[in-house]
């Protein structure tokens, strides 16, 4: 691109951001999202994931939506999506939203027509899996253009949060889903639900068939969309983290590029492409990372590293206009589910960037790392995969001729456990459906893993052990859970599944008195008192603390006739 280009480009958005940032609610989904295409996968399955990575009062419930028939000329409410919690109250979304303690029921901001009958799926902050075995995975991005919602200084109807919904409702297939949601953006608008990581979205879209990167902004109007997906090749794995990663667009290639109108023509009336170039639509729509520069590229790389794609540079100039990074790459081994729930725990251990190393992590290698407005220090933590913030995680394994699976892990992946839910199940465990943010429940899954996340800081590498062997049993329980499912009759699915989660809840609350026992006061369970590492306690000037007793020549303390030494 041209210099006149990133000049006009970096212009506009930093005028339209921040204006769209001031009007727009506060939220924050810094996330992390993975895709595999089928024979990218050990068992053909193909794979996406997404990592709520929001802020304090994010909510972090999962819920059921139950298919429903809808008479000729409804309407289909649209509701304004804050995302904090609770982000929608009402009865006709099923049990999940139903209000409670005086709270209000959601207004929507407009309509669109309703279809004759919507599919059932799982939703978190956004639409998960649906009936059919499409997935859905979110990651906020950057842009050149932002706007608001309609009856919020804007016009725009929808968020990503609705858009991915209705694919849930009406869609059976990962390509018609991104169809769908383009159209809908262009005819009616798009808004970001408005943070400082950006005004536009990216969505990994997939099916047992093939999976899709989308990304969406607003147009320069207000009132539609500029938007573009691209298939994953069935061998390779793919990473968005808070940044388009889409290049060079082949606009005569419509199995593999799906993309609106709008992609060309903007970018030409604005004079940053001319027909017959090369189309990069990071390099025109992108705003670069935002809040560090490795906000985003440390998170590819690192990604790209855990499923096998090895080799690829760890730094660079500008990643917006610096293609670095494949778009999708073919990992050296086949990659299953358990290797995405590892990538979503990943912290960079054994790299140069692993965040269990310093003094920064502490004598007990911690390697969160709290968010901070209130410093007059300037500088950054390494983003890592791993996040204390998120709100959940999720990981869809979309199946063919068998039901697909969502696998869910509220609060921090790392402290976490994979549940299993079926695109057959019709229900959610109630444990999963409860979550305020706000108020500490012992029938909440979220709050039993946000209590081990803020617990194992006592003597982090060590508690940590104690939670990995939790976790692997549970999460192997779950597969087992998975496979039984096959043989089992439609009406045992939700019981399986709840008996599961149940018993997942409570083996988390049992391990959190198990390590307060375990680690309380810094005491071994001998009584022996270890301490800190010798590494640490020289960095933090230990020896330099106060000296030993003086000695002198006068008489000692005896006892029985003998000198204590």
């Amino acid at each position: 691109l041209s210099n006149m280009l990133k000049a006009c480009a970096e212009m506009s958005a930093a005028v339209l951001f921040l204006c769209a940032l001031f009007a727009l609610p506060l939220a924050a989904d810094a996330c992390t999202t993975l895709a595999a295409g089928r024979k990218a996968t050990a068992d053909g399955s193909v794979l996406l994931s997404h990592s709520d990575d929001g802020e304090a009062f994010q909510d972090p419930r999962l819920c059921f939506i139950p298919a429903a028939d809808h008479a000729a000329g409804s309407l289909r409410p649209i509701y304004y999506d804050t995302e904090n919690y609770p982000r929608f109250v009402g009865s006709n979304r099923g049990p999940c939203y139903e209000p409670h303690g005086g709270q209000q029921p959601s207004k929507p901001i407009g309509h669109i027509p309703e279809v004759q009958h919507t599919f059932a799926y799982y939703e978190s902050t956004y639409g998960a899996l649906n009936e059919h075995g499409v997935g859905i995975g979110e990651s906020t991005c950057s842009a050149i253009y932002g706007t608001n919602a309609t009856g919020h200084g804007g016009s725009a109807l929808f968020s990503v949060d609705s858009l991915s919904r209705l694919a849930m409702e009406r869609t059976n297939s990962s390509r018609g889903a991104v169809k769908l949601m383009g159209s809908l953006a262009e005819k009616h608008g798009f808004y970001g639900v408005g943070s400082f990581e950006g005004t536009a979205e990216s969505l990994m879209v997939g099916d047992p068939s093939e999976a899709f990167i989308f990304h969406i902004l607003p147009d320069p109007t207000g009132a539609s969309a500029i938007w573009a997906a691209q298939r994953v090749p069935d061998d390779h794995v793919a990473v968005v983290a808070n940044m388009f990663v889409i290049r060079t667009i082949d606009f005569n290639d419509t199995y593999n590029f799906l993309f609106s109108s709008t992609v060309r023509d903007v970018a030409h009336q604005k004079g940053w492409w001319k027909p017959g170039e090369p189309l990069d639509f990071t390099a025109i729509y992108s705003n670069g990372e935002y809040a560090h520069k490795f906000y985003s590229g440390r998170r590819i790389w690192g990604s790209y590293r855990k499923l096998g794609v090895t080799g690829l540079p760890k730094n660079y100039e500008n990643l917006r206009y610096d293609a670095v990074y494949p778009v999708s790459a073919k990992p050296m081994a086949e990659v299953s589910h358990k290797d995405f729930f590892a990538t979503h725990r990943d912290f960079y251990e054994g790299t140069e960037f692993d965040m269990t190393k310093g003094l920064a992590a502490g004598p007990f290698g911690d390697p969160n790392r709290w968010s901070q407005d209130r410093s007059t220090i300037q500088g950054n933590w390494e983003r890592s995969i791993g996040l204390f913030r998120t709100t959940h995680t999720h990981v869809v394994q979309a199946r063919e001729d068998t039901e697909s699976i969502l696998w869910f892990a509220p609060h921090a992946t790392a402290t976490s456990c994979f549940v299993p839910l079926s695109s057959r199940g019709t229900s959610v465990p109630l444990s999963y459906q409860l979550g305020d943010p706000h108020n500490l429940s012992h029938k909440s899954a979220y709050w039993a893993h946000r209590y081990i996340a803020n617990l194992v800081k006592m003597k982090y590498s060590a508690a940590m052990n104690d939670v990995r062997a939790l976790q692997s049993k549970l999460e192997s329980k779950g597969e087992e859970i998975v496979f039984g499912l096959q043989a089992a009759a439609d009406a045992d699915v939700n019981i399986a599944i709840g008996d599961h989660a149940e018993q997942v809840l409570q083996a988390f609350w049992d391990l959190s008195d198990e390590l307060m026992a375990r680690y309380s006061d810094g005491w071994a369970q001998d009584g022996s008192a270890p301490g800190y590492p010798d590494w640490w306690l020289k960095a933090v000037g230990y020896q330099d603390g106060p000296p030993a007793p003086p000695q002198d020549d006068g008489p000692r303390l005896t006892f029985a006739g003998a000198i204590l030494v």
